[in-house]
């Protein structure tokens, strides 16, 4: 069966404002180059199967190429994103709108409850693993696990450089997961390793290059570049991995899962 992602071209991407440490407006994205980058992504999945859906970009919403963070979806259900700085609330309309003229049912979590979608939210087989304390609220996995009809594990991140939990940890089809263990507490470490038998651990250094934001597709998997031991890890495991240029996203905090959204 092909996967359906939802992908936004970077008509409108740069570093306009800072929300996360990776953000600097004096060390922008070259246009051209991100550009190239997202093209040969999307090149990349349609490749191995995909089917890509665009939204169309917006101006003065720079973020919006990052989809992951619309919300998440699951079957026709697509529980719409409360974004915590209003740099990105504009985008919430935008996406609400996209989905609901494709039959999608929209769900709103409460105003006062932040969540920002498949950054924070990611299924590990039956479980829904939420990260929270930099972006979303602790307070919106009970009612995500409620809508989802899914077990919600909350799971607190300590590192601001891995701001969404999908920074620094992503489920394998084969019931495992890679992670950066340091930027979880103690708990959310245990809770983890409880729940996930296999885990590769990753690389301080590959994690800060944002190894784990990867798009898992069956028995590929799209990453960012320059990521070798966790390239090899995975191959012993029967994956074949496909290596990206994704520096001009990395300057504003995101790589290939960030730009992607399971539809």
């Amino acid at each position: 069966m092909k996967r359906k992602l939802l992908l936004c071209p970077p008509d409108y991407y740069g570093i306009e404002y800072e929300i996360n440490p990776w953000m600097d407006r004096t060390h922008n994205a070259a246009p051209d180059l991100a550009r190239a980058q997202w093209q040969r992504l999307l090149e990349t999945l349609e490749s191995l199967g995909c089917e890509i859906n665009l939204v169309p970009p917006q101006p003065k919403l720079p973020d919006m190429v990052f989809t992951a963070n619309a919300g998440l979806v699951a079957g026709k259900k697509f529980v719409r994103s409360n974004f915590r700085y209003a740099e990105r609330r504009g985008e919430e309309a935008y996406f609400e709108r996209w989905f609901i003229e494709r039959g999608y049912e929209s769900v709103r979590l409460p105003e006062s409850l932040y969540f920002e979608g498949e950054g924070d939210a990611l299924f590990c087989g039956e479980i829904l693993f939420c990260g929270y304390r930099f972006r979303s609220d602790i307070r919106s996995h009970q009612l995500l696990g409620e809508v989802l009809e899914r077990l919600a594990i909350s799971i607190e991140l300590v590192q601001d450089r891995f701001y969404h939990l999908d920074t620094c940890f992503c489920p394998l089809p084969d019931g495992g997961a890679m992670w950066y263990p340091a930027a979880f507490d103690e708990y959310g470490q245990k809770a983890i390793r409880h729940h996930v038998t296999d885990l590769i651990d990753v690389s301080p250094e590959e994690a800060a290059h944002f190894a784990c934001n990867a798009v898992v597709l069956g028995p590929d998997i799209v990453l960012a570049d320059d990521s070798p031991k966790l390239s090899a890890a995975l191959k012993l495991r029967g994956y074949r991995t496909h290596e990206l240029s994704m520096t001009e996203f990395i300057k504003a905090g995101g790589a290939c899962k960030c730009l992607t959204l399971f539809i």
